[in-house]
């Protein structure tokens, strides 16, 4: 039989020793949603705490510990102590939700903590070590002890998600080979209106190549040789993800070292426009320096930053 009682003695039911500003008390019809724990002929429990089998939460297994005479280890002497433990080395961020059976008032008595959890391989567990005072909960007349010495546990996980889309990206500057070399012969003898590519090569952790185009870009008075990098075709990158690359491109002198220098800098994305520069030199200053006897071009190209980008898996078809 459940007996009605007034606020005030539901108030006696639930008194601390101190107060928390990290968590909450507070009763409630709900019974725990991740476990519960019933407990007969308690008196018959040995050793100071009790594990639960494991149960599964947002794919994580958990145990429920209970001490039914405190853990003095923590602080809890007199008091029921309730923790939850992660059989888990991943890092996770949860909020508990401690629950206590009152069969009197037939609702759960209830500490919630307000601040997340964070378990990870050096804090497998966390919990509460003054649930609450065993002069209140030993008493039967209080209502947690019920029909025989049963009584009833429980808890609430919650899975802080606030941390699970994220990303690192750096900007490195140091490479095995920052350079790459690639010659084009018979020059002029190209396609005005075609482009010519390098070999592909890798730097920074990605494969680009190299575009020459000649006559990209005429004015009134000469034409224009152009020299564009691009990802090489087969760098997908996905929705939302940029590379960005910063250095220079040269155009090298056979004869000398009066070499031609531009200067790029960009971000690559899943476009693949590449980056570059549609008049490095003209037609009439290549042929009069920069192509060898054999009307080769020799061209350089000398990264200095390329970046890399980490980031949590995000499904891209509930985005697109």
């Amino acid at each position: 039989m459940v007996v009605t009682v007034s606020d005030e003695e539901t108030s006696s039911l639930c008194f601390f020793a101190s107060e928390s500003t990290t968590s909450q008390t507070f009763w409630t019809e709900r019974p725990p949603g991740s476990y519960s724990l019933k407990i007969q002929n308690l008196a018959q429990l040995i050793g100071e705490k009790y594990h639960t089998r494991g149960f599964l939460v947002n794919g994580y297994n958990w145990r429920l510990i209970i001490y039914p005479k405190g853990n003095e280890k923590d602080n809890g002497s007199g008091y029921i102590s309730m923790y939850v433990e992660i059989d888990s080395t991943s890092e996770v961020f949860a909020y508990l939700t401690f629950f206590v059976y009152n069969k009197k008032v037939n609702k759960y008595l209830c500490i919630h903590d307000t601040q997340v959890k964070r378990f990870n391989a050096l804090k497998k567990v966390w919990g509460s070590s003054q649930m609450l005072p065993l002069e209140l909960f030993n008493d039967p007349k209080n209502g947690y002890i019920f029909e025989e010495d049963q009584c009833e546990f429980g808890v609430d996980v919650t899975i802080d998600s606030t941390v699970t889309n994220w990303e690192i990206v750096s900007f490195n500057e140091n490479f095995c080979y920052p350079k790459f070399f690639f010659s084009v012969k018979n020059f002029t003898m190209l396609n005005e209106h075609l482009y010519f590519m390098s070999n592909t090569f890798s730097v920074g952790g990605n494969t680009w190549v190299l575009r020459f185009i000649r006559k990209c870009f005429s004015t009134l008075d000469d034409k224009w040789i152009s020299i564009f990098l691009h990802l090489a075709d087969n760098e997908r990158l996905l929705p939302d993800e940029r590379i960005y690359t910063r250095g220079h491109f040269r155009v090298l002198d056979p004869y000398g070292s009066n070499h031609i220098t531009e200067k790029f800098n960009c971000w690559h994305d899943q476009s693949n426009s590449g980056c570059g520069h549609d008049k490095v030199v003209s037609m009439d200053k290549l042929q009069e320096v920069y192509l060898d006897e054999e009307d080769t071009l020799s061209v350089a190209i000398e990264f200095e930053v390329i970046s890399a980008t980490n980031y949590s898996p995000i499904n891209y078809s509930a985005i697109i």
